[in-house]
């Protein structure tokens, strides 16, 4: 809790400010962990829990309302908050290895009553299930604008970076191996020279033993899903100018089958920094789009994210970084060997003083 120290309060202290920043920080993140998802819920979670904060808070003039808890986080510098989120993220996992995951969310409900939606891209580490930062889409821009703030403040080397089409850009590739780590990038049409010399690379080596394969296949709840990845060596095909060090080319074919119903088959081609095998292919792009599942839909379905009605100013931002620090909170929890959902262990949180300490580690006056 002590890198919240050192974000500075927006507020105005000639105002006559009542409230202590930290402090309603804290209380903002003990309600978030415990299953509280609005402004509302936070203070009311806050007044209803005003005696136990009182045991690590000192509380001057109360709880404050929910047009108190409103304002500060409209007027809270998202860049502050992040970069404080990030100190924190470092300190407690110290030196990652494996893979990050750099993928985009719209959250959708910032964009209801004539408000544009906020598009945050986030940088999540595949193995830990622990978000690293995350970055807003400038409005009017793309994630290809925001993917290389968001790297620039990211501790990468030796690290294997998965980014989707919109990311295979020459920059990134450059700036990736620039900061010691290593790319895997997803080509589409953005970059049809590159698409069109490794379509035609992998039919040419189509009956040849130089290709490299490696076949998945699972089946849950009544869906199979199986891939096929396959590698080449990238030299004489990418242009290392473009895209330095450039060592691997891949194709992944994935087959989706739901029931009865009709399967549906994708083709993906991929360039990457690092020497990989299909088995190491097939497991990387599996990671990066798990992200969707331990990211994405948790932030929809536990934490109520596009249900949000939070539309001004830093708010929406502010709120979405909230959210994923509890997330984080949550899965740093080693304590916890029960096997249950990421929801109820927010109940669990809500329901029991003790688990609620625990995790968010604070100490008594």
């Amino acid at each position: 809790m002590c890198c919240l120290r050192e974000v500075e309060d927006p507020r105005r202290p000639s105002n006559g400010t009542r409230h202590d920043f930290v402090e309603m920080l804290v209380i903002a993140m003990a309600a978030a962990l415990s299953d509280c998802d609005t402004i509302e819920d936070i203070a009311c979670w806050g007044r209803t829990k005003a005696p136990w904060l009182r045991e690590f808070l000192v509380l001057k003039n109360g709880v404050p309302s929910e047009e108190t808890f409103l304002r500060v986080f409209r007027a809270l510098d998202p860049k502050q908050f992040e970069a404080a989120f990030r100190r924190w993220v470092a300190g407690v996992v110290g030196t990652l290895r494996g893979s990050v995951a750099v993928d985009g969310k719209t959250v959708r409900g910032s964009g209801s009553g004539g408000e544009t939606a906020i598009h945050m891209v986030s940088a999540f580490a595949t193995e830990l299930g622990l978000v690293l930062g995350q970055e807003k889409v400038a409005s009017k821009s793309n994630e290809i604008t925001a993917i290389p703030e968001l790297l620039k403040a990211l501790y990468i080397n030796g690290l294997l970076v998965s980014i989707d089409a919109m990311g295979c850009q020459k920059s990134i590739a450059h700036q990736i191996t620039d900061q010691g780590g290593d790319y895997l990038l997803a080509v589409k049409g953005n970059q049809p020279t590159l698409l069109e010399a490794l379509e035609t690379e992998f039919i040419d080596q189509s009956g040849c033993d130089a290709v490299d394969r490696h076949g998945h296949a699972r089946k849950s709840r009544g869906r199979i899903v199986g891939q096929i990845a396959s590698v080449l060596p990238a030299q004489g095909i990418v242009d290392l100018a473009d895209w330095p060090k450039c060592r691997t080319i891949g194709l992944v074919d994935s087959l989706r089958q739901v029931g009865d119903k009709e399967s549906s088959f994708e083709r993906r081609y991929y360039i990457s920094s690092r020497e990989l095998t299909a088995e190491q292919l097939a497991a990387s792009v599996r990671s990066h789009w798990g992200v969707e599942n331990r990211l994405h839909w948790v932030l929809d379905v536990s934490f109520g994210e596009d249900a949000s009605a939070v539309r001004k100013d830093n708010a929406p931002q502010n709120l979405s970084l909230l959210k994923k620090i509890v997330l984080n909170l949550i899965r740093l929890d080693t304590a916890d060997e029960t096997k249950t959902s990421l929801r109820l262990k927010r109940k669990r949180a809500a329901w029991d003083d003790d688990v609620r300490l625990r995790i968010l580690g604070l100490k008594p006056l």
